[in-house]
């Protein structure tokens, strides 16, 4: 068995061995149904079969829960010293960095996946209110596995530079919200130089349009760099520590 495949299940297992993604998928998801049915008049008084807000919403839950759980997976390991034994063993560092990305990032597809539940028991069962345009829906879902990646390697590298889990929480908690909520200034600035660049680097910007059902290379490009960009700082982090 492949040793990245190896460490994705340690780390899948370590992180389902913890209280923390039960607490947060317990609290979280009526907090995600709480916002989608009520909160500024909610989907009811949308007057449109439309999953979008319900994207945003899951967003910042996404956000909530990749800070949650990328704080420990090195910074935890640094300061307890089992990654120093962990980087001794028969192991590439790219592969310690890949096997703890991959299983960080399924137990957050899990929390993302869960929501769908929200489309599912409305407009199939038990509810079926009606027809539901599901390609937006998928995309927009397609958006959010994307985020979803670009915020777990945020969070390694964050986690890989401190040996203080809750520095790395709050710094990467920060970095999220930050990327998710800086759409909602925009319509603020007149300048136009420092508009366009705050737009680049929106979230809600680029998962506004998947939830719609636009996809472009150009919004899948930039999760997709995100990631690689971080996971590869993150490997240089790993290997600086390897030759401290």
């Amino acid at each position: 068995m492949s040793p990245t495949i190896t460490i994705a299940k340690r780390e899948l297992r370590s992180s389902f061995d913890t209280p923390a993604p039960y607490v947060v998928l317990c609290l979280g998801l009526p907090v995600v149904g709480l916002f989608f049915f009520f909160y500024d008049g909610g989907f009811w008084q949308a007057n449109r079969a439309s999953m979008g807000s319900l994207v945003t919403i899951a967003s910042r839950f996404m956000a909530i829960v990749a800070a949650v759980l990328t704080m420990r997976v090195m910074a935890d390991e640094r300061r307890t010293g089992t990654l120093e034994m962990l980087i001794t063993l028969p192991v590439k560092d790219h592969q310690v960095v890949l096997g703890k990305f991959l299983g960080t990032w399924l137990v957050v597809l899990t929390a993302v996946g869960v929501t769908l539940l929200f489309p599912l028991m409305m407009f199939k069962w038990p509810w079926n209110l009606g027809v539901l345009d599901w390609g937006p829906v998928l995309s927009g879902y397609l958006g959010l596995v994307l985020a979803s990646a670009a915020s777990v390697s945020i969070g390694m590298l964050i986690s890989s530079l401190t040996e203080s889990q809750v520095i790395a929480f709050f710094v990467t908690l920060t970095v999220l919200v930050v990327l998710h909520t800086t759409k909602m200034y925009v319509d603020r600035i007149d300048t136009q130089w420092l508009r366009k660049p705050i737009e680049f680097i929106s979230f809600d910007s680029r998962l506004d349009s998947l939830s719609r059902g636009l996809i472009t290379t150009r919004d899948l490009l930039y999760f997709v760099s995100i990631s690689i960009l971080c996971l590869m700082a993150s490997f240089r982090a790993l290997e600086r520590r390897k030759w401290a």
